[in-house]
């Protein structure tokens, strides 16, 4: 069985403040805790100099055991009060991108 990466990027709306995605990023990193399967858990704000970011500010990185485990984070009771808690009436826009490592 391969783990499976997963790559989110998000475009926070202009009134998002700093100490809100501060909370998104520490409630997403608490579902590792939370959810059997993750593995791994990285974020961060955009720092390259290379301006190729097109307006997203901010990234993760979930690292899962497997494609059922990561089948099994979306619809996920945690993950989904997240959502739509806190990260969905922040979001602008999210690009994500998920692949076996």
């Amino acid at each position: 069985m391969a783990a499976v990466k997963r790559i989110v990027l998000f475009k926070f709306k202009a009134e998002t403040t700093d100490e809100t995605i501060g909370q998104i990023l520490a409630g997403l990193a608490g579902l590792k805790n939370k959810i059997s399967g993750i593995n791994d858990f990285c974020s961060g704000a955009y720092s390259s100099p290379d301006g190729l970011n097109q307006g997203y500010t901010h990234g993760f990185v979930l690292t899962f055991a497997d494609e059922a485990s990561r089948d099994a984070f979306g619809p996920h009771e945690a993950h989904q009060k997240l959502i739509e808690e806190l990260v969905g009436p922040n979001i602008d826009s999210v690009l994500a991108f998920d692949f076996l490592a």
